[in-house]
């Protein structure tokens, strides 16, 4: 009987046999499962930190009694008057002008007087909104405010200017928020300070992106800076849903996600149009009809304000430089003629 081989020599042994053979369709199923589990491992780790950094404790988030919103313009004023009917709070609205403010005001009277004859809100209720609602033309008067909200047009000059006096005038505490739909949160941080190094004012401030038209619209997009600290999302967030609102964190990049996502469709429409692959109502009837969306994209372009759109799509394209995000012709040559949609009373329709 030959004598029974050690264990070292058998050990020897397996590394001198040949390695039994994989067919190919084997090796790509294996392959191809070790990618998609690593692929999900990944995803599910990055949901996992999504999740953790969009639905945070209110632990730190800090208490919101008042607001400020700088611009009584559509935006601006949504905003505020949904910040009085569901928050509850005294906001204060500033605008350059009284013509403006009383313009705005007007609109709130106008929206609250309609929710009263749907028996959505009763008339004490809407006397309490609007009474909440204090039209300031300076500044000066968010001195002792909680949180502001800047909803000026884009301008990216006026909006660093805005924010400079802000970090100068408001309580170290309160929270900087802008309702920009492009600009670099980044870059508006930035302009609190002459110091990079001191972000005292800067930590403070983050995108509050609201849907168009407020009242109506759920969505709202947190956005923030390299500066912006935690906590100041936490208390943004915390906010928002004070408001009613459902809020989604986004990057600091060109367009953040939903001006990213939409304004390349809106100015697709406006080239069908240009180059005559349909006219105005079809493009609409088919995305509406289509899709199952409220209105289409040359209605929707209307609604937001076509210089607003261009504004937006300017800024994507010289952000990233991808043609794609290039203002359509017909886009510009509307903005020149001044038709920019519902508050002009021309656009792609008659208003």
């Amino acid at each position: 009987m030959p004598p029974k081989p050690r264990l070292a020599e058998l050990w020897l042994q397996s590394f001198s046999r040949e390695p039994p053979r994989i067919n190919d369709s084997l090796l790509v199923h294996i392959m191809t499962s070790s990618i998609v589990r690593t692929q999900a491992f990944k995803a599910a780790r990055t949901a996992s930190q999504a999740r953790s950094f969009s639905c945070l404790s209110s632990r730190r988030a800090a208490n919101v009694n008042s607001l400020g919103v700088i611009g009584a313009g559509q935006m601006g004023l949504g905003i505020a008057l949904v910040a009085a009917q569901k928050a509850q709070i005294p906001v204060t609205l500033v605008d350059s002008s009284d013509k403006a403010l009383d313009k705005g005001l007007a609109f709130a009277d106008k929206l609250l007087a309609k929710d009263v004859s749907k028996s959505r809100i009763t008339q004490e209720q809407a006397d309490k909104a609007r009474s909440l609602l204090k039209p300031s033309t300076s500044i000066e008067d968010l001195r002792s405010v909680d949180f502001v909200i800047e909803a000026v047009p884009e301008i990216p000059k006026l909006k660093f200017e805005i924010f400079g006096n802000l970090a100068r005038i408001c309580p170290k505490h309160a929270i900087l928020a802008t309702n920009t739909s492009s600009i670099s949160i980044t870059r508006i941080a930035a302009a609190t300070t002459d110091n990079p190094t001191d972000t005292s004012a800067s930590s403070r401030v983050v995108s509050t992106h609201f849907m168009n038209p407020v009242p109506v619209q759920k969505g709202v997009e947190i956005i923030s800076g390299l500066q912006t600290s935690k906590e100041t999302v936490e208390t943004a967030v915390e906010f928002c849903k004070r408001m009613g609102k459902i809020a989604s964190v986004s990057a600091d990049s060109p367009g953040f996600l939903a001006n990213r996502i939409l304004m390349p469709y809106i100015n697709e429409a406006i080239i069908c149009l240009e180059t005559g692959v349909g006219d105005r109502d079809s493009i609409d009837a088919i995305m509406k009809n289509g899709t199952n969306v409220p209105m289409g994209p040359l209605q929707l372009a209307d609604f937001i304000g076509l210089d607003t759109c261009q504004s937006i799509m300017k800024v994507l394209h010289q952000e990233t430089g991808d043609s794609k995000y290039r203002p359509s012709v017909l886009l510009g040559k509307m903005v020149d003629a001044g038709w920019v949609g519902k508050k002009s009373g021309k656009g792609f329709y008659d208003y």
